[in-house]
């Protein structure tokens, strides 16, 4: 199976900017919420802010409103909102249409079911050896996951925004997906593809860290019948170790520049000068649209990393 990069609606660009509202934004979300607003922005398209918050032991009440005020402040409106902890029902209506099975294997039962079998490489996500498709192999007293039985296929994906392509055999990179944690939460896999579609989503931005989970995502809009947006990844923001920035690292947060006084267009200007563009001191999100439009055509390419 080979499912297409390009969504054939003509409608015009549909873009999202997706944060989980689990702790305060910091500047490396900031960039990466510029740049999708950037694309939605540039041809005149609609853009959607989404809270990913199904992973409720991990959301911040609060978070939600200070992402929107840090968001405001650097001049990123949005067109329309999505709760995904609203929208439970749409996930369990889109499982119910695959082919799927209960998984009661933990953690450690999979991890050493992997390395008893082949063993992964270093550092590779463990794939699951289907262990449970066996009814006879489920443990009947445990809490289950849903699994959904991939298809004995490959997929290839393209980015949009580097070209690079990278196509995974769903069976023996993947393994079968988890669509519905143990403790009943939907996965971020299913969900994102269920939101996407239901919106209308044309182009997807997002951190490089999500461009191996494209191909699984491209086969359960296939197996559901969705369209498959355009998907372009960029680079994370780094700190000065190279490390990337993240909440539990303690990276700083947008909040504390904006309620110290600093300038939203000094902000602007900084995360414009990390990715290499040379731009005043101060600069309002408007003046990035055209060296987004020439990022877009590969001059400058964007960076790899800080």
């Amino acid at each position: 199976m080979e499912t297409a990069c390009a969504n054939p609606q003509t409608a015009g660009v549909v873009g999202r900017y997706a944060p989980s509202p689990t702790g305060a934004m910091h500047l490396g979300n900031a960039r990466t919420a510029l740049l999708a607003w950037l694309h939605s922005r540039a041809p005149g398209g609609r853009h959607l802010l989404r809270f990913e918050d199904l992973d409720t032991g991990r959301v911040r009440p609060w978070a939600y409103d200070l992402i929107r005020r840090d968001l405001e402040w650097l001049g990123l409106d949005w067109d329309e909102e999505v709760v995904q902890s609203r929208r439970l029902d749409l996930y369990r209506e889109a499982a119910a249409r695959l082919d799927t099975y209960p998984c009661t294997c933990t953690r450690r039962e999979v991890l050493a079911a992997v390395q008893d079998s082949a063993g992964a490489p270093h550092g590779a996500e463990p794939v699951y050896p289907g262990t449970c498709r066996d009814p006879g192999a489920r443990h009947p007293e445990r809490p289950a996951a849903l699994r959904w039985r991939v298809p004995d296929a490959r997929v290839y994906a393209r980015d949009r925004l580097t070209g690079q392509t990278l196509c995974q055999d769903l069976r023996t990179q993947v393994g079968d997906v988890v669509l519905r944690r143990n403790d009943g939460v939907y996965a971020y896999h299913l969900a994102v593809v269920v939101d996407d579609a239901a919106a209308g989503v044309t182009d997807v931005l997002r951190g490089a860290d999500l461009w191996t989970a494209t191909p699984r995502q491209m086969a359960l809009q296939a197996a559901l019948g969705f369209p498959t947006p355009r998907y372009l990844h960029v680079p994370l923001m780094t700190d000065y170790r190279g490390e990337r920035l993240a909440k539990r690292g303690g990276a700083p947060p947008v909040s504390a520049l904006r309620e110290a006084g600093e300038s939203a267009g000094w902000v602007r200007a900084q995360l414009a000068r990390s990715l290499g563009w040379a731009v005043p001191d101060e600069v309002e999100a408007a003046d990035l649209l055209p060296l987004w439009r020439a990022a877009l055509e590969g001059a400058p390419a964007l960076p790899a990393g800080e």
